[in-house]
């Protein structure tokens, strides 16, 4: 693999403030937001968001912890642009999120790699996976995928499988985290990060 740095990198911001309240559904708003906040962010080619971590349960809000980082993968020579984002306050589903300094952080590229939510567009797990199949298939990678469960977002406006992929080289893996697979990258989907076990693919979230 070449040593030359990774063409894309994260560019994680502290969520200032005690703990905060969120709206579950709210992969849209936030991608809106962020897009209103950067405008170049909506036709920057693999520009991803990774999901905000939030509480667990059904009800309409969630909880974010003091350790939640909101996390954009840019390539690396916006990721200086993202960082006026220090110190503004998003308004995402009626709820402020004060944005903390930007820290860049380098792509680890490791064995395996895990995506919580892969955009789909049936509920058909043997579609999905020959679909995935057929697009690690173009970018050149060999790997084992491993479906999860399947699950529903955004009142059902969007939907997909969480992914495993096992067993990639270290530069196989350095061009999944690059590219991601599928769809609605600033939603939040088809954003892989190391996984240490493959154990836990279709465990609930």
């Amino acid at each position: 693999m070449s040593d030359a740095p990774a063409a894309v990198v994260d560019v994680a911001f502290w969520l200032q403030g005690q703990t905060l309240a969120l709206a579950r559904e709210h992969r849209q708003a936030l991608a809106a937001a962020l897009t209103h906040a950067l405008p170049w962010l909506a036709s920057l080619p693999g520009a991803g968001v990774h999901r905000l971590n939030v509480s667990a349960g059904g009800g309409p809000m969630a909880l974010l912890s003091q350790r939640t980082r909101l996390t954009l993968r840019l390539p690396r020579e916006r990721a200086a642009d993202a960082a006026v984002l220090s110190g503004q306050s998003l308004q995402v589903a009626g709820a402020s999120l004060p944005m903390g300094a930007a820290q860049v952080r380098e792509l680890v590229p490791h064995g395996t790699l895990y995506a919580h939510l892969v955009a789909s567009e049936s509920d058909d797990e043997l579609a999905f996976l020959q679909a995935m199949q057929d697009e690690i298939g173009t970018l050149g990678l060999a790997c084992r995928a491993i479906c999860g469960r399947h699950q529903v977002a955004e009142g059902g406006a969007l939907q997909g499988f969480s992914l495993m992929l096992d067993g990639l080289s270290a530069a196989h893996a350095r061009r999944l985290l690059e590219t991601g697979l599928g769809p609605h990258r600033l939603l939040g989907c088809g954003v892989f990060v190391p996984h240490k076990s493959a154990a836990a693919v279709g465990a609930p979230h």
